[in-house]
């Protein structure tokens, strides 16, 4: 019987890796803290029309990537596939935003899609997420751009560029929609067939094309800042002086339109330069409508996504540290089995005082119990001789010294000297 393997488009992250994940994680972490936000844990799966409502049901997303199946009980269930809509349900579910309140909220785990695996890219990824919700001034646009920003700047990310772009709103975006159907109508001939599907269900998508011809053609569209509102061009105005404001450098693109129907005004990308094609590191923007295509009240947002699989390659690339890789600090070792009681309990009262520290549990020699301490900085040894002057040998597996210390004073001996 052959060996079960990992579904296509999953893999497993193993020790060796791991750690580098949990530092960006931690790091994401800390710089939430800083700028305010809240963690949230979110349910892995939600009803299907969570997404086909909030994310659109023209998107990728909803029309070819989802996981989507039939519970025991009827119901139509997607893993998600992203976390902003999970988000703006728990707001509204939980009432976050009644009254004028806002809330800042963060979180980070798994999202599905069924896509072509590509380097950096799978069907189980891994999305650090960050939404203000309640908020709907361009300031708070601003500080969701330079939250993400400061991130990568704490984890060494370098050669990084700032793209947006403004998709306007229900009153204008109609307006510019007419335009690019009258537009993309006299090159019809020459778009790629999901394009041509695009151009009278959402041709703004059709900007988001990444053939290379569909590219071109989409290069010569009209500019939507021609036919933004008043209130868009001055949202839009007063994100692109806050930016300016705090130092950062950043690029118009008026083919930025992402991927998800509930954007609205703000739209923006963090690019690589060290990926290739697909080269977005982050991507947000606000989404002021989605609260109503979900069922809730007006609740305004602003948020943005980052991939795990991308800042890891992108850090990789660039050397960026991920900091120091956890090891044990000690390693205690039974010269023979009459001592195996006492390392166990010294073992126990070093984890109790927070000291990483590992002993055998399978009867192992005395020799190999020794050889993997070899990671280690000190071994704390215990035989007969130890067990009879209720000492234990503690030995310096950086520069081989060994001392005899008082069992009872073996781990404030340890605390002293770990750094």
């Amino acid at each position: 019987m052959a060996a079960i393997s990992a579904p296509r488009g999953t893999r497993d992250i193993l020790p060796e890796e791991s750690w580098k994940w949990s530092y960006i994680v931690q790091t994401a972490g800390e710089t939430m803290k800083n700028f305010g936000f809240s963690e949230i844990h979110l349910p892995i799966f939600e009803h299907t029309e969570l997404f086909s409502r909030g994310v659109g049901e023209t998107t990728d997303i909803v029309e070819k990537e989802m996981y989507t199946f039939e519970d025991r009980g009827g119901r139509s269930i997607t893993l998600r596939p992203e976390a902003t809509a999970g988000v703006m349900r728990a707001a509204i579910e939980n009432n976050l935003c009644v009254q004028g309140a806002s809330a800042k909220l963060w979180n980070w785990g798994p999202m599905f899609r069924h896509e072509r695996p590509q380097k950096g890219r799978y069907r189980q990824f891994y999305q650090i997420d960050a939404e203000c919700l309640g908020i709907s001034n361009a300031m708070a646009d601003v500080e969701i751009i330079s939250l993400s920003i400061e991130i990568f700047r704490r984890l060494g990310l370098k050669n990084l560029e700032v793209v947006i772009n403004s998709v306007g709103c229900e009153k204008c975006r109609p307006v510019y929609r007419q335009k690019l159907i009258e537009y993309f109508e006299t090159r019809k001939q020459d778009l790629c067939e999901t394009c041509l599907a695009r151009l009278d269900r959402n041709p703004l998508r059709i900007l988001d094309c990444k053939k290379e011809v569909c590219g071109q053609i989409a290069d010569g569209a009209p500019d939507i800042f021609d036919s933004l509102c008043d209130e868009c061009r001055e949202h839009f105005a007063e994100v692109r002086a806050g930016l300016e404001r705090l130092g950062f450098a950043y690029t118009l693109n008026k083919r930025l339109v992402r991927g998800l129907d509930y954007y609205t005004k703000t739209a923006y990308e963090i690019l690589s330069g060290d990926l290739g094609a697909q080269n977005a590191v982050a991507g947000g923007g606000r989404y002021d409508n989605l609260s109503s295509a979900v069922g809730g009240n007006k609740i305004p947002g602003v948020g943005f996504a980052c991939g795990l699989d991308r800042i890891m390659l992108v850090m990789e690339e660039q050397g960026c540290s991920f900091g120091k890789m956890p090891e044990t600090e000690v390693y205690v070792a039974a010269l023979d089995d009459s001592a195996r009681g006492a390392a166990q309990i010294l073992t126990h009262e070093l984890r109790k005082n927070k000291i990483s520290a590992t002993s055998d549990t399978s009867g192992k020699s005395f020799k190999a119990q020794m050889k993997n301490a070899g990671s280690c900085k000190f071994a704390c040894i215990i035989g007969a001789d130890e067990l009879a002057n209720d000492t234990v040998a503690v030995k310096n597996l950086r520069d081989s010294s060994q001392v005899s210390v008082p069992m009872n004073d073996a781990v404030s001996y340890i605390q002293k000297n770990l750094n």
